[in-house]
């Protein structure tokens, strides 16, 4: 790598740590690169990244943001999970770290905030923003619906009472 190919990977990392909402640190210990795209993807999915960069550019970026204090996690062969949505990367890594055990979380941060391990896998059970949303959704949706129905049960049974008394009259 030569000095304009690290210049920009540390304005790309630096740029995505002013961005993103959650760091996840994640530890390598030898995965293959068919489980690494696999990871990728469901990242990519979930509205995540996933990305392996020098630890040493990696602490240069994170200088003057939020997640500098996740420096200290940078050692030997790491990988940096991370999205806008504060729950998706770390849903998404504990996931794949139950199922993989050559993948370990080592830590994460979710802004100026730093996470242990049990701080990302408690952060991964919280539901994802979209899901939130469609709960307020519902909830906001749900008296207007029970109104309506409300509302229109008298005039169903007023309808159902004429229809059997002409009903009976034809009779």
């Amino acid at each position: 790598m030569d000095r304009d190919q690290k210049t920009a990977a540390v304005a790309e990392l630096n740029r995505t740590f002013s961005e993103v909402g959650v760091v996840v640190v994640t530890r390598n210990l030898g995965l293959t690169v068919s489980q690494s795209t696999v990871l990728r993807n469901k990242m990519r999915d979930a509205g995540a990244t996933y990305k392996v960069s020098k630890n040493k550019l990696a602490k240069i970026a994170m200088d003057g943001t939020d997640y500098s204090s996740l420096g200290d996690m940078l050692t030997g062969p790491v990988g940096l999970a991370s999205s806008i949505d504060p729950v998706a990367a770390a849903k998404v890594a504990v996931e794949f770290a139950k199922t993989n055990d050559k993948f370990e979380i080592v830590g994460g941060a979710m802004g100026a905030t730093t996470l242990d391990v049990d701080g990302v896998k408690a952060l991964a059970t919280l539901p994802s923003l979209d899901e939130l949303r469609a709960k307020i959704l519902g909830l906001m949706v749900a008296p207007a619906t029970k109104l309506a129905t409300i509302t229109q049960a008298p005039a169903a049974q007023l309808a159902r009472v004429l229809s059997a008394y002409a009903e009976k009259e034809a009779a």
